[in-house]
């Protein structure tokens, strides 16, 4: 329930009377009235105090001195421009005027409560909540520029309902019914915080320092912008807090502070330090290297990429204006969005202290700005250099006044201006009753003052700038940050450079814009872009390990795995290429994988196609040699009709190798082993029938053997007919369970997709060899059993040779068919196929053509019964 204005009349009784403390009024002001009255409370001093120890009267020992932040100076003097302006402007408060009462706050709560009370005064006299002169009531009250101070004067003004407009950080108010009193001109906090972080994620600077101070507005940052920081990858390699700077006492204390803070921030390897603090903290920053040197403390100085929020501008102090700026030398901060105002400097050209005398702030600025003294009174001679008042603001180096437009003096600007624009609203349908008095338009505003509220909160315009002003339902401003790029130079002077921009009412895609090329770094990075990392960056081909008891931005780098690739820097890890792809060398990208096969057109194959024909020409011509003697002694002694039948299936053989060459297929793949099996065997039952033959026969040469009657063709054929039927029989059941079919292999070799025919069955392709090393293993010990009979009917020697060659050959094919990959598979099989083959050819059928073709007198039959 709001506490009522309790107003009586102004006439004191002439009897008793109460007494009433002395109490301690504000200096420093600035008054102007109006029809209505803008309240500001703008701290532009500190206060420097000795200890209250009460053996004095402490209303004489609270206030020593004061340190003038010459550059806060300027949200006053754009505040006086925007009434000035207004008041210019009749039609937009209908021929009344504007009023200020402007309060210094001094930075300190009991100042900030001091001067929200004042304003429930009657001006000259402090008896809060009494208040005679109406016409001075305040409609509002623009007050900053630091969060805490604003805190202090709503606990008071919230209970009249005033509209508070915040032109710096704003307090936290979790009382959503107290939060409609406040009107920000300061995007909202939390904003900030997210696009400092989207600062830090483009350039990629995730080891970090945060300075706070150990306020309100500090604590929310640690508080909100830590674990979003860390969501995001970003850690902190230290965070300090300041102390509140009121120096009201032990100014000694402070330095020691501010010092061990200076070392801790030079001795850290983050290159990047964000200084979340209050407006006046730079010009107590510019004096950090200075720290070390009062406490003689040896510490090699660093240049730091600092980034600053937007209620941070730059400040200085008077004794600081022959003082170097290099430590702020490439600051990136964010202001708020502001446009030069057309007539600001021109205004501020104007200004002097003998022609402004309400103000009684400009005499105190005039002094330490300029570095001169007013004379007390005319007999006063012992002041020093004395200030005429024709001094110029602009002839005042930027490190001491800086007459452009700064982001919280363009926001002053904007709320008056949105104050006006609401009473202009608020009152016009006053205005159109003009027979009513002056009296009455006083009295029907200041009981319904609370009104303005809902006015500001729905109006829109365009400023004198061109930009729009209006307020979302939160009672923030629609406003953007524009980055800057501080550049200091060697003569104390300094410019800020616009190097970006953050619009929310942008398109998403432009919502955050930056220039890099045009900043300027902190001289030591020599123009390269800082680098602000706990450790290198994890190229691609490699992975980060964390390290234990490290923040999560230290790790290690590990090369990714056999296999494995990683194609951005800092991959938490490593992953497989896709089955058609490989990692490179560098393990950072995937090549498509080559498809192979054993081909006619590559080397090999031509060799293995070269030498199948070749063999097989052998062939052809050892068979035609033999048909061509069929009748001679050599040939009719060995069985013509199983020569011929070996000679066909070893030609078959040579030519069934060339299935295995050429990109497989459905035919190859079901044809190739099937017909190795089958050739082979009847190759091998040829040579065990030719074998048996030879020893039956010696056998039933002995008187009564019943062997006789096995001697010739029938039995030969028998045994070729039933050994080749069980390998048929096999390998039909083969084609039939689990036929071959054409398949890539795409994990035996890591570069190639080997195209290939697979077995379908490992077991029975198995079964196909045992049944030939059964046939080798009869054929081999029957050779070698007859191998001492007479040599002229006897060709046992030679099988036993070719058994021996042919086992040698399929014996070390296992292994080697095992060990090899791919296309060398293939070609192990068909020199395999090839060489026991020729083994066969070789070994039983060169003795033979020796005797035909070179010594035909052997081949007869006198020769054959000699022997």
């Amino acid at each position: 329930m709001s506490v009522l204005l309790q107003r009586a009349t102004c006439s004191m009784p002439p009897t008793k009377t109460c007494a009433v403390g002395k109490p301690q009024f504000i200096k420093h002001k600035y008054f102007r009235s109006g029809d209505f009255t803008i309240a500001g409370i703008l701290s532009q001093f500190y206060m420097i105090s000795d200890q209250v120890d009460f053996t004095r009267h402490p209303s004489e020992e609270l206030v020593d001195d004061i340190i003038f932040f010459l550059q806060n100076y300027q949200h006053i003097l754009a505040l006086v421009f925007a009434v000035k302006e207004i008041n210019e402007k009749n039609y937009i408060l209908f021929n009344m005027t504007l009023g200020m009462h402007i309060s210094n706050s001094y930075f300190m709560a009991r100042w900030t409560y001091l001067a929200s009370m004042e304003l429930l005064s009657t001006r000259g006299r402090f008896i809060p909540n009494y208040k005679c002169d109406a016409k001075d009531w305040a409609v509002s009250v623009i007050a900053g520029p630091n969060s805490h101070i604003c805190s202090f004067m709503a606990n008071i003004l919230n209970v009249y309902k005033m509209p508070q407009l915040i032109y710096g950080s704003s307090p936290m108010i979790d009382d959503q019914v107290q939060a409609v009193f406040f009107h920000r001109f300061f995007p909202d906090g939390d904003r900030q915080i997210m696009d400092i972080l989207q600062l830090l994620l483009y350039f990629r600077w995730t080891w970090i320092g945060l300075i706070v101070q150990r306020n309100e507005s500090g604590d929310r940052f640690i508080q909100n912008a830590v674990p979003s920081f860390s969501q995001k990858g970003i850690c902190f390699e230290f965070m300090e807090e300041m102390t509140k700077e009121t120096f009201s006492n032990d100014i000694a204390g402070a330095f020691k502070d501010f010092g061990k803070m200076y070392i801790i921030i030079m001795k850290s390897t983050a290159n990047v330090i964000i200084l979340y603090c209050e407006n006046q903290v730079t010009a107590i920053f510019r004096m950090l290297p200075y720290f070390t040197e009062f406490e003689e403390i040896p510490i090699t100085k660093k240049d730091k990429v600092w980034i600053m929020p937007a209620q941070m501008e730059f400040t200085s102090l008077p004794f600081q204006k022959n003082r170097g700026m290099d430590f702020f030398h490439g600051v990136i901060s964010f202001e708020v969005s502001s446009k030069e105002i057309s007539g600001f400097r021109k205004f501020l050209q104007m200004r002097n202290p003998t022609s402004e005398v309400e103000d009684h702030l400009m005499r105190v600025f005039w002094e330490q700005a300029f570095e001169c003294s007013f004379p007390k009174d005319k007999l006063d001679k012992d002041t020093g250099m004395l200030c005429t008042g024709e001094e110029k603001l602009e002839n005042l180096p930027k490190s001491v006044f800086d007459t452009t437009l700064t982001g919280h003096s363009y926001s002053i600007y904007n709320a008056v201006y949105a104050v006006a624009h609401a009473l202009q609203v608020m009152i016009s349908p006053m205005s159109k009753h003009r027979g009513r008095s002056e009296l009455g338009r006083e009295t029907f505003f200041t009981q319904n003052a609370w009104q303005l509220h809902h006015y500001l909160r729905t109006i829109s315009f365009n400023n004198s700038a061109g930009d729009k002003i209006s307020f979302n339902e939160n009672g923030d401003l629609d406003a953007g940050f524009d980055i800057i790029n501080w550049v200091t130079f060697s003569n104390r002077t300094f410019v800020k450079l616009k190097v970006g921009k953050i619009d929310p009412t942008d398109s998403p895609t432009k919502l955050f814009t930056i220039s890099t090329p045009d900043i300027i770094w902190p001289t030591m990075f020599n123009q390269v872009l800082p680098l602000s990392v706990c450790n290198d960056n994890c190229y691609s081909g490699s992975r980060k390990m964390k390290i234990e008891g490290k923040p999560f931005c230290c790790y290690d780098c590990l090369f990714c795995a056999k296999g494995k690739i990683s194609n951005q820097m800092d991959a938490i890890d490593c992953f497989q290429c896709s089955e058609d792809q490989y990692p490179n060398n560098a393990q950072n990208l995937c090549i498509l994988k080559k498809a192979t096969f054993l081909s006619y057109n590559e080397p090999l194959g031509i060799t293995l196609v070269s030498v199948c024909f070749f063999l097989s020409f052998i062939t052809v011509l050892v068979l035609g040699i033999f048909i061509k003697q069929r009748d001679t002694p050599i040939v009719k002694a060995n069985n013509r009709s199983l020569t011929y039948i070996l000679l066909i299936v070893l030609l078959l053989s040579f030519l069934c190798s060339l299935l295995f060459i050429g990109q497989p297929d459905q035919t190859k793949c079901l044809m190739r082993q099937a017909a190795f099996g089958i050739t082979f065997s009847i190759a091998l039952s040829c040579i065990l029938g030719k074998t048996i033959i030879v020893v039956l026969a010696f056998m039933a040469t002995r008187p009564g053997s019943k062997m006789r009657k096995w001697v010739g063709n029938r039995l030969a054929l028998s045994i070729v007919l039933f050994c080749s039927l069980a390998q048929f029989i096999i390998c039909t059941m083969w084609l039939t369970i689990s036929p071959p079919f054409p398949d890539s292999d795409m994990h035996s070799i890591t570069e190639e997709i080997v195209l290939e025919c697979n077995e379908g069955s490992t077991t029975m392709f198995y079964i196909v060899l045992s049944f030939l090393g059964f046939l080798t293993s009869v054929s081999f010990t029957v050779a070698f059993l007859a191998r001492k009979l007479p040599d002229s009917f006897n060709e046992a020697r030679f099988i036993t040779f070719s058994m021996l060659v042919f086992c040698s050959v399929w014996i070390s094919f296992v292994p080697t068919y095992l060990s090899t990959k791919g296309k060398y598979m293939v070609a192990v099989e068909i020199f395999s196929i090839l060489a026991s083959a020729a083994g066969l050819l070789g070994c039983i059928f060169s003795p033979k053509c020796y005797i035909i073709i070179l010594r035909p007198d052997l081949n007869s039959k006198r020769q054959l019964v000699r022997k």
